[in-house]
């Protein structure tokens, strides 16, 4: 899966992969995976690239097209489970349903909603075809500047 703007985000900072890297301190062919849609971002790294760059996860993964402006993002899993919840109460779905959606098990998706497994950023990304209106900053409980 690649997210959408990981690889304009970062030439309009003017880095390179490498620079990407050593902020990562992983080997740049890492960072290249990523851009390509090889290998998954994991979501804890999407978050330290949004902070340390002042980038908005909506843009990132292309739900919106242009940055906005956010405070940074404490992964708070508690927060996140919630928030998960509510979305999914919102829409009058049950778990069974995301799950299927999310080509997962509804057990599997449980545990994204009770704290106990971080969501996978494969599975943000189809939450964003679940959902509409969605914002995965606001999922993180990331509030604006």
């Amino acid at each position: 899966m690649i997210i959408q703007n990981f690889k304009s985000s970062r030439e309009n900072l003017d880095l390179k992969q490498k620079d990407i890297a050593e902020f990562f301190h992983l080997h740049f062919s890492t960072i290249s995976g990523w851009e390509t849609g090889k290998d998954t971002i994991p979501i804890e790294r999407l978050i330290e690239y949004a902070n340390e760059y002042s980038l908005s996860l909506d843009y990132l993964f292309g739900i919106i097209t242009t940055n906005k402006k956010y405070y940074p993002i404490q992964l708070d899993l508690l927060q996140l489970a919630h928030n998960l919840t509510e979305l999914r109460l919102k829409n009058k779905y049950t778990q069974t349903e995301v799950a299927k959606k999310l080509n997962t098990t509804q057990s599997a998706y449980s545990h994204y909603e009770t704290a106990t497994n971080i969501i996978p950023t494969a599975f943000i990304y189809g939450l964003t075809k679940i959902y509409h209106p969605f914002s995965i900053d606001e999922l993180f409980g990331r509030e604006k500047v």
